[in-house]
C-alpha cells in the first residue's frame, strides 16, 4: 500500500509534509514551519502523528516542532544536532530508519547549510529536500560553497527520474522566470511555466514535482549540459563553476 502524502502550507511561502500509511495508521512529517497549519490537516483527516523528519535547522523549517512533539519521535542529523530542536533519534547520511512503516534513507545535501539532509523512500519514489534541490531552483548557499551545493544536487539527480521531490517553498514561479533568462528557448521549460501559472492562478502549489521535470527545465541541475555552459559563456569551466556562476546571477535576479 503506498504512502499518501499530503502537501501544507504554511507561513507564507513554506511547505511541510505528511506522509500516511492507512493500514498501519502511522503519520510522519517533514519539517514543521509553524504548528497550526499541519494541526489542523491531522484534525481534519483523523490522523495522529508518529514522527517528525527535520531538514535543516532554519526556523522557518522548525519552529512548529516543539508544539507538535509531545509522544512523538524527533528526527534530525546529528552533525545539526546543537541547533536543533532536541532529537529523538539523530541519523548520519547513509542511514536508513524506518517510518510509517518504509525505509528511508539519509542523503547528505550540505549547500544552504552545513548541515542539511534529505529523506527518500525509494519504494514511495519521493525525496524531500527541502531548500536542497528546490522546484526550478535550489536553495540559497548561506552557509556552504558552490561545489558542496552541485555534489549535493548530483547526488539527488542521480535518483531515479520518477522520484517526487518535495520540496520546501513556494518560488517556483519566480525561479521560472529566472530560469528563461539562462535557457530561453527550452520547449520543456516554455510548458512547465504555462503548467505553473495556471496552478498559482488555481491557488494550487507547484511542489511537490517529478524529478524528471527538475532534469528538463531547473537550470541549477543542467549546468554540466555544453548548451548551459556555452550559455553562460563559460563553455570549458567546470561544472561547479557555472552552477556557482548561475546561482550568483539568481541572487541578484
Amino acid at each position: 500500500m503506498p504512502l499518501e502524502i499530503v502537501t501544507v502550507p504554511c507561513l507564507k511561502d513554506n511547505y511541510a509534509y505528511l506522509l500516511h500509511h492507512a493500514a498501519t495508521g502511522e503519520t510522519a512529517l517533514v519539517d514543521a514551519p509553524e504548528a497550526a497549519p499541519i494541526q489542523a490537516a491531522l484534525e481534519m483527516r483523523g490522523w495522529r502523528l508518529n514522527d517528525i523528519l527535520i531538514t535543516h535547522h532554519h526556523g522557518d523549517h522548525i519552529d512548529g516542532v516543539a508544539a507538535l512533539r509531545d509522544g512523538v519521535r524527533v528526527i534530525g542529523a546529528a552533525a545539526d544536532a546543537y541547533r536543533l530542536p532536541p532529537l529523538d533519534l539523530a541519523v548520519r547520511p547513509g542511514d536508513e530508519v524506518t517510518v510509517c512503516s518504509r525505509a528511508v534513507e539519509v542523503i547528505d545535501v550540505p549547500g544552504h547549510t552545513v548541515g542539511h539532509v534529505a529523506f527518500h523512500i525509494p519504494t514511495s519514489a519521493a525525496a524531500f529536500t527541502a531548500d536542497s534541490l528546490m522546484a526550478m531552483g535550489c536553495g540559497r548557499l548561506f552557509e556552504g560553497t558552490a561545489a558542496q551545493m552541485w555534489a549535493s544536487l548530483s547526488r539527488l539527480a542521480a535518483l531515479p527520474p520518477e522520484t517526487l521531490i518535495c520540496s520546501g517553498h513556494e518560488y517556483t514561479a519566480a525561479n521560472a522566470r529566472f530560469a528563461l533568462t539562462i535557457e530561453p528557448e527550452n520547449p520543456a521549460l516554455h510548458a512547465r511555466i504555462t503548467s505553473i501559472n495556471a496552478s498559482r492562478k488555481a491557488g494550487l502549489p507547484t511542489v511537490p514535482s517529478y524529478l524528471s521535470l527538475e532534469l528538463q527545465t531547473n537550470p541549477f541541475l543542467r549546468a554540466s549540459l555544453p548548451s548551459v555552459k556555452a550559455a553562460m559563456g563559460m563553455p570549458d569551466a567546470a561544472d561547479h563553476a557555472v552552477f556557482g556562476e548561475i546561482r550568483a546571477r539568481k541572487d541578484k535576479f
